[in-house]
């Protein structure tokens, strides 16, 4: 406990520091197995070390990463040239930041990791509905990242070892050695991740600097190749700034959106070790949106490099690893795509599960456990599959998430800022009795908020058809509920608005909204 904390008038059971963060009074015992294990608990004001940098690394850890590498190129396939393509994502990433500052405020003020937080709104035992929707997504990313690393690996190996490395012998249509460096990359990331948050603090303040410095001297070899950058730059919109554009742009700006809204979410699971509000307030908003619109503009510059060297655009840092004559200098560029990949894929797809999974069976269950059962689940979805394509890729996998985790996003903002003022009970957080335990452990509105949140935003999902007449994605060419096809494009937007709207009139007149 900090000695500068003082008892609050809101209960004698939680302590408030002068800059206002929260921790509980030293009498205070949450030792309730069903709702409560040690990496549930508020953290104490004395651990809360995190900084500004802190933030800012992590940021720029999880943004250098191939999927957000290849973002652009999954825009610039739809149609966009390479300025529109890094506005739409620079956009995105400060809309997104918005939610992001206002859910990790909670976690910074209380001490407390996401699935808790989502008590408020959603009951003590209702928090396992949206915490379990951010597990699933955390563990089809973490599939995705982790084949990536592991081709990572593949290709590095095959440097060192030769063609029979590359052509071995395959299993599921694929070569042995490459699940094998799969399986390699998965042991990694487990064993990081296992030695708890610290661990992931220390690594990540190292990791974000030896990436920035591993991205730049990939631009300086590819332009030196290139005696200056390719005609990828001077290539034109297939779209134009008219009506063509505006139709791929709103889908895409929620796809951006929606490749950090599952964060947006789970930001409390960091801002909890926060040592200031201005800290991660700061660490976010210039470890963020500066880091993926900067990324994206090199990807289109390596990428335009490449283009003019091989004749061909190569987006995947990769295959354009692979083709340097060096192998000192493949074995750099693979490394600094290696250390990229775990990074993000730790951070980002790790820890939110291994909490929500704490939280579902804390009884059994602790931050650890979670992480391997995340990896395992990782393995056995084998959701890769997603990233072949742009439009899936895009509009269905991240316009999807980003449309129902939205709803979740409008519902906790709701209930945080515009009910409570940003006031918690965090004692009863953990407790059956108490003004969130409401139905059984379930807040009807927040239940009833989301799913109707949900039907708006997805209910209207569609597949484009394109030149050909083929049918790009798994949806009814004229939507799942026709009528709410209009909606379709704007599916993040439309879920956190219509279930913030929805939650705050359902709860104006609940008695235990304080």
């Amino acid at each position: 406990m900090s000695a500068t904390a003082q008892p609050t008038d809101l209960t004698s059971r939680q302590l408030t520091a002068p800059d206002g963060r929260v921790e509980l009074a030293p009498d205070v015992v949450l030792d309730d197995p069903r709702f409560a294990n040690g990496d549930l608990l508020p953290v104490p004001l004395e651990k809360r070390r995190w900084t500004t940098y802190n933030y800012m690394a992590l940021w720029v850890g999880m943004s250098h990463c191939i999927p957000s590498w290849t973002l652009a190129s999954g825009l610039v396939a739809l149609g966009m040239d390479w300025k529109q393509a890094v506005f739409t994502i620079a956009l995105g990433n400060l809309i997104v930041l918005v939610p992001m500052l206002l859910n990790g405020h909670a976690g910074t003020k209380y001490g407390i990791p996401f699935p808790v937080f989502a008590r408020a709104s959603f009951g003590v035992r209702g928090a396992n509905l949206p915490a379990m929707m951010r597990a699933a997504v955390a563990c089809a990313w973490f599939g995705i990242q982790t084949w990536i690393g592991g081709s990572g690996i593949f290709v590095l190996a095959g440097k060192a070892f030769g063609h029979g490395w590359a052509n071995a012998s395959t299993i599921g249509g694929y070569a042995w050695t490459l699940w094998l460096s799969f399986l390699l990359f998965w042991v990694l990331e487990i064993a990081i991740i296992a030695r708890g948050m610290e661990t992931l603090r220390r690594f990540e303040n190292w990791a974000a600097p030896f990436v920035i410095v591993g991205a730049v001297a990939l631009l300086v070899w590819i332009t030196v190749k290139a005696g200056g950058f390719g005609p990828l730059l001077d290539q034109p919109s297939a779209l134009g700034w008219g009506s063509g554009f505006w139709k791929v742009f709103f889908p895409s700006l929620m796809g951006m959106i929606g490749f950090w809204s599952t964060l947006s979410l789970n930001i409390p699971d960091f801002t909890r070790f926060g040592g200031s509000q201005r800290a991660q307030l700061w660490g976010q908003a210039l470890g963020l949106p500066t880091t993926m619109t900067l990324f994206a503009l090199l990807s289109v510059l390596v990428t335009s490099g490449s283009q003019a060297v091989y004749g061909a655009p190569i987006w995947d840092p990769i295959e354009l690893a692979g083709k340097m004559d060096s192998i000192p200098g493949t074995l750099f560029a693979l490394l600094v795509v290696l250390i990229a990949t775990l990074s993000t894929n730790i951070a980002a797809n790790v820890v939110s599960p291994a909490y929500d999974l704490a939280h579902l069976l804390p009884r059994f269950v602790n931050f650890r456990t979670g992480a391997l059962i995340t990896g395992v689940i990782g393995i056995v979805i084998f959701p890769w599959k997603l990233y072949s394509n742009p439009n899936v890729y895009i509009f269905t996998w991240l316009g999807t998430v980003g449309g129902l985790l939205g709803t979740v996003s409008g519902i906790l903002i709701a209930d945080y800022w515009i009910l409570r003022r940003t006031s918690l009970h965090v004692d009863e957080l953990y407790r059956e009795s108490g003004r969130y335990w409401y139905a059984g452990g379930w807040n009807w509105r927040a239940v009833v908020a989301l799913l109707v949140g949900a039907v708006l935003a997805v209910g209207g999902s569609y597949s484009a058809l394109d030149a050909k007449g083929v049918k790009q994605g798994p949806f009814p060419v004229h939507g799942l509920i026709p009528f709410l096809k209009p909606l379709a494009d704007y599916g993040w937007a439309v879920g956190l608005a219509s279930a913030m709207l929805l939650y705050t009139l359902f709860s104006l007149n609940r008695s235990e909204r304080v």
